[in-house]
């Protein structure tokens, strides 16, 4: 992810360097033109196979942040198949982002493999580009959801590390058993 091969620009990179000066810890893209809720990995591991289920070791985790959004979003949890983003019903409103289509260079995979922070991203409707007058509802759906979603914040790995002292450790590394993945303490 962002190698060599890729331009980044540099509103890019003041996001990257602000993603690892600051202990975020949850965030959501939000983005139109469907509605589901997609969830890292968003980059296949095998890069030539399209609709590959890639997880990430915290996939459980990301399903409960996933469906913390989809099943407060009135839209998202109405079970109609016959509705936008009704294809999406029988696997309860989410889906793994790589699963769902594959690419590169995508925030919430930044986030998850450079930062502590676990990404969501949130496609609010299916007008990719909603009129001015469809906005209102679209806050509407997405308030509770946007709120629920914030709450999940204290769920996960959370609290102190620190010395003998009782001094706060910085960047002390945190391993959970049997997940691949570590996480650091803030400042």
């Amino acid at each position: 992810f962002f190698s060599h091969e890729f331009q980044v620009a540099p509103e890019t990179k003041a996001v990257m360097k602000w993603l690892r000066s600051i202990p975020f810890v949850l965030s959501a893209s939000l983005h139109g033109g469907e509605l589901v809720v997609t969830y890292p990995y968003d980059y296949s591991r095998h890069p030539m196979e399209e609709k590959m289920f890639s997880p990430t070791p915290d996939e459980k985790m990301f399903k409960i942040l996933a469906k913390a959004y989809a099943d407060a979003h009135p839209v998202i949890s109405d079970r109609s198949e016959m509705r936008c983003g009704g294809n999406f019903v029988k696997r309860g409103g989410i889906i793994n982002g790589a699963e769902w289509y594959s690419f590169t260079g995508g925030m919430a995979d930044f986030n998850y493999l450079h930062t502590n922070c676990f990404e969501i991203t949130v496609e609010v409707g299916c007008e990719k580009f909603p009129l001015e007058e469809e906005l209102f509802t679209i806050w509407h759906e997405n308030r509770d959801a946007l709120l629920n979603y914030m709450e999940m914040v204290h769920r996960g790995i959370k609290g102190i590390v620190s010395d003998k002292f009782g001094n706060p450790i910085k960047n002390a590394r945190i391993s959970v058993r049997g997940i691949q993945h570590d996480v650091t303490t803030g400042n």
